[in-house]
């Protein structure tokens, strides 16, 4: 029973609060010089423009933000290319100033053997079945490369021999292979013997002299160099020995050489074309 009048008393005061509500709107209406429907209709929908006028200016920064986020997205964009481009700037750079220091240091060479005449060829591709045995360069017998032909650093360091050519290809094979056997002596001494590559043997990353004579006296750290030949002009860096050995047979000694060249940071090679074999 109480519920009832309670519930009763709450809907007294709605209407009430309605009524007051409609009079004040009237009131306003009238006090304004508009008539009463039009300012009745227009209090009663205010509420409803609010929304939509509060709806828009939210669409409005929606709007906004979303531009800004494809404006700065392209300038993001555009950015990146610009450091990217940069970047590939600043490599070509550096390359060029490493070519410039091997082709001074090649003067160098050129100066102290004039009658060699060279061909530099950057090296494109390593021979993924092995470890530094060989590689090719992009150029070939459009530029008068032939096979036979060795390849050299700036230094005067022996890199290996061109094996296989193309029109605008080579592949050389490189001093660690056993497939390449130079004749050599050893530059302190004048004790000569072969220089041959240890891959596919027990340490690839080294070079062996062979056929040293028994008596042959040989230190680490001496340099062996080639003797000349058809395909090594004279004097050119092998390596330098590391340790001695008598041979499987017992009667003559060995030499383990470490290579002259660096081949893990090698990118360019020079080939040889000309050189007097004396």
């Amino acid at each position: 029973m109480k519920r009832k009048l309670f519930t009763s008393k709450i809907k007294t005061l709605l209407v009430a609060a309605v009524a007051l509500a409609v009079v004040t709107t009237v009131v306003v209406a009238l006090s304004s010089g508009a008539t009463a429907g039009e300012n009745i209709m227009s209090s009663l929908l205010q509420p409803l423009r609010s929304g939509v006028a509060a709806l828009d200016r939210q669409a409005v920064k929606i709007y906004d933000y979303i531009f800004s986020y494809e404006s700065l997205e392209a300038e993001n964009a555009a950015l990146k290319a610009q450091i990217l481009e940069m970047e590939a700037d600043v490599r070509t750079a550096q390359e060029l100033k490493r070519e410039n220091q091997r082709l001074q240091q090649l003067l160098e060479l050129s100066d102290q053997h004039d009658d060699y005449r060279f061909e530099p060829a950057y090296i494109i591709s390593w021979d993924a079945s092995s470890w530094r045995s060989s590689f090719t360069i992009g150029k070939g017998t459009n530029k008068g490369l032939e096979a036979g032909m060795c390849a050299i650093t700036e230094n005067g360091q022996v890199v290996g021999l061109i094996t296989e050519v193309g029109a605008n290809w080579a592949t050389v094979t490189t001093i660690l292979d056993n497939g390449l056997e130079i004749s050599a002596s050893i530059a302190s001494s004048g004790y000569t013997g072969v220089v041959q590559g240890t891959y596919r043997s027990e340490d690839t990353r080294l070079l062996r002299m062979n056929y040293l004579t028994h008596e042959a006296v040989i230190k680490n750290g001496d340099q062996v160099v080639t003797t000349g030949s058809t395909l090594y002009p004279k004097g050119l860096l092998l390596g330098k020995i590391t340790n001695v050995s008598l041979d499987e047979t017992g009667v003559a000694k060995y030499a383990s050489l470490e290579a002259s060249c660096s081949l893990e940071d090698l990118e360019q090679v020079f080939i040889i074309t000309e050189y007097e074999a004396g």
